[in-house]
């Protein structure tokens, strides 16, 4: 890839991995589209990687905070005293279905990635998920009133985003929001949970990075990637969090099914 395509998709994947539209859609579709190379694994590695260091930049004070408490509360023999200790004991615990999934499976969804039609199926699946939410939105209830049930719910919705072109965010925010969270507290709770996700997939595909043939000659194209993705992530996680706390998910759920629409029509015509 060139550097501009590389760019490209570093600027896309910071932005669908956090607007609910599907970053593994997105990936495997826009490169199928402009008839640009598939994405190497050593990109896919390190732009995972910048969108992991947008979410932390992010929320830095809310981990601290979350790091704080759990360790206070395991010293104090009181793991769940704080409503900052449930949380990190509910992000551990909800990471363990998608993470679970993801390495039993792991051969399986490698193989649905090769195909652009499985994607844009999926984007459907998306669409339809978006809509659910927010037809049964039923609650305002805020983060701090968070249950462990929810969490177990949320993170069994996030393995649904092991599907390519089934978004993680559009996921565990409907999850959420089935749950009675407001949609405030949906967004901020799944983009919490997806550290852990983004973080083991980073892991993973990052064993491929290292063993690149040509990585010295990849790094500049990387780098630029790398640096595309952590700030589009970062800007993309600030316009979603302002976005919900005045407007629906209706336009995502518009924008994913026009794209998987019009993508499965030319294909077959």
């Amino acid at each position: 890839m060139t550097l501009l395509e590389t760019i490209l998709l570093g600027i896309l994947q910071g932005a669908t991995e956090f607007l609910p539209i599907s970053s593994s859609g997105h990936l495997v579709l826009v490169p199928a589209i402009l008839h640009w190379p598939p994405a190497s694994l050593p990109l896919v590695a390190i732009i995972h990687q910048g969108t992991l260091v947008a979410v932390l930049v992010y929320f830095r004070a809310d981990l601290w905070g979350i790091v704080k408490a759990v360790w206070q509360g395991l010293t104090q023999r009181q793991p769940l005293a704080t409503t900052e200790s449930r949380l990190g004991w509910y992000i551990a615990i909800g990471s363990i279905p998608a993470g679970a999934a993801g390495l039993l499976l792991e051969s399986f969804f490698e193989e649905m990635f090769g195909t652009p039609t499985i994607a844009a199926g999926f984007l459907l699946v998306t669409a339809v998920l978006l809509v659910i939410g927010e037809r049964l939105l039923s609650g305002q209830k805020p983060i701090e009133k968070l249950s462990l049930f929810d969490a177990i719910i949320v993170g069994l919705f996030q393995t649904l985003a092991l599907f390519p072109g089934v978004s993680r965010s559009g996921s565990t925010i409907t999850a959420g929001l089935l749950r009675g969270l407001d949609r405030s507290a949906a967004a901020r709770f799944s983009f919490l949970l997806g550290i852990p996700a983004i973080l083991g997939a980073g892991l993973l595909s990052g064993l491929d990075l290292m063993q690149a043939d040509d990585l010295a000659a990849q790094m500049p194209a990387l780098t630029a990637g790398f640096v595309a993705a952590a700030i589009s992530g970062y800007l993309c996680i600030h316009v979603l969090l302002n976005w919900l706390r005045r407007h629906s998910l209706y336009p995502f759920a518009i924008y994913c099914a026009a794209f998987g629409l019009i993508f499965l029509a030319a294909t077959v015509f």
